[in-house]
């Protein structure tokens, strides 16, 4: 079988389905195993799983680079055991072309790691993504097991020894309504703990009240009175986190510590296309792959409306470039209400992800998206130091000059950061260092084009 791919594309493969031995409040994927109620065992099938590494593996031989990445996640992936990831890893050797590595990333609660997995992911070059939301009192508000006992103390235990084997990881932050009230609290935890590599994840999900979670803006066909619950961001408080935490970043932490946010505006904010879903004028290029080989259009649209087919029947680079899918990634940039069309910040977000377009925009237009005044909030106030280190970037400078020219101007009695917009007059010379007027620098590209 030839299989030929039009586009790179990306699976979020859930081997374990959504099972998982945590019980998170916030969860929006615990509730799938309601889309498959007969199942008894959720374990993706030997022959499933290796028409997945073989097809996948095939699909992406012809592109260019040299990792082949595959991402393993739930769920909670490690309740499979070592051994099952031990075939996964054998399959991929067997299937691997010449002149192409495989790279794999694992996305994990943490509590499960012991020696022996640590030990694993260490020789098999693992990237893992742990799940820490926190210090202990914020983590544990809504990380608990099934019997509802905290997890703090074992995500710990399992970061550890991560760290012990020297894997490479990165931590995943999920933040709510109460984490964003604390934004300096959750990052300088996060620091003192050693973290190079986070991810901040903002939670927002609606519910009529009843058990389950709202479904997707696109088909929610009864348009029942869906309200935020209680633990979603508030999108004004999910601001306030970012900026509080980039103020602190900027000053002292760049390049040691690597928030994603940051470094993908930063990216924007230097003309470069969007490489994560969520800001990129399109999306469409990240599926999921279920348990027992069903693909969907998306790991937040996992609906029976947006199932593209199953691997075991179609080929999955036939599904990921189909004509459903291409609409379906289309769609972000074809539905845009008309205050983002008008917006002069529209580049730092690209309308944002079509699931939190419920709102309705200033002009009552629906399909507005729940976070725009947050991304706004954090734009206007980090725009302008984020053009500075743009320049800077482009004249070959490090980006961390930016904490010299901010120490440079807090002596000067410039504001906190030493670079918002209305600190430096139009006629100054441009604080990124190259000699010329603000106003023909880094003012030149302000956040308003």
């Amino acid at each position: 079988m030839t299989i030929h791919t039009e586009s790179p594309f990306q699976v979020m493969a859930k081997p374990i389905g959504p099972r998982c031995n945590l019980d998170c409040k916030y969860c929006y994927y615990l509730e799938k195993e309601d889309l498959y109620s007969q199942t008894k065992r959720f374990e993706m099938p030997a022959e499933i799983l290796e028409t997945y590494i073989r097809d996948f593996i095939t699909s992406q031989a012809n592109l260019k680079g040299t990792d082949i990445w595959f991402n393993w996640q739930g769920g909670e992936p490690t309740i499979l055991g070592v051994d099952y990831f031990q075939k996964i890893v054998d399959l991929q050797a067997h299937y691997a072309p010449k002149g192409k590595k495989i790279r794999n990333a694992l996305q994990t609660n943490g509590t499960l790691i012991d020696n022996r997995w640590a030990r694993f992911l260490k020789e098999n070059n693992f990237l893992v993504g742990i799940s820490i939301d926190g210090p202990e009192e914020i983590h544990d508000l809504y990380r608990y097991d099934r019997a509802g006992r905290a997890s703090f103390a074992k995500v710990m235990a399992g970061y550890e020894l991560l760290n012990k084997y020297g894997v490479e990881h990165n931590i995943l932050t999920v933040v709510h309504r109460d984490s964003a009230t604390r934004p300096l609290e959750v990052y300088r935890f996060l620091r003192e703990i050693g973290a190079q590599f986070i991810q901040f994840i903002p939670i927002v999900e609606r519910s009529s009240g009843a058990q389950k979670l709202a479904p997707a803006p696109q088909i929610d066909e009864d348009r029942v009175e869906y309200k935020v619950t209680p633990w979603s961001v508030l999108p004004r408080t999910y601001g306030r986190f970012l900026t509080t935490i980039f103020d602190e970043w900027v000053q002292r932490d760049v390049g040691q510590v690597f928030v994603q946010f940051f470094d993908m505006q930063l990216g924007l904010f230097m003309g470069q296309p969007a490489s994560l879903c969520v800001f990129a004028e399109t999306c469409g290029q990240g599926l999921a792959l279920e348990h027992n080989g069903d693909l969907y259009a998306c790991d937040h649209y996992v609906y029976p409306q947006f199932k593209l087919g199953n691997i075991t029947q179609k080929p999955i680079d036939i599904l990921a470039n189909s004509p459903e899918q291409k609409e379906f990634g289309n769609a972000k940039r074809d539905t845009l209400t008309q205050q983002c069309l008008g917006c002069d910040i529209r580049f730092a977000c690209n309308g944002g992800c079509p699931k939190h377009r419920f709102l309705k925009s200033k002009d009552g237009e629906p399909g507005h998206n729940y976070f725009c005044r947050s991304t706004t909030h954090f734009v206007k106030h980090a725009g302008p130091t984020l053009q500075v280190m743009a320049n800077l970037i482009r004249a070959g400078r490090p980006a961390t000059d930016i904490m010299k020219i901010i120490r440079q101007g807090q002596a000067e009695n410039r504001s906190h950061s030493g670079l918002q917009a209305q600190s430096i007059g139009r006629n100054a010379p441009c604080p990124c260092g190259s000699g010329r007027k603000y106003k023909h620098c880094c003012g030149a590209h302000s956040v308003n084009r």
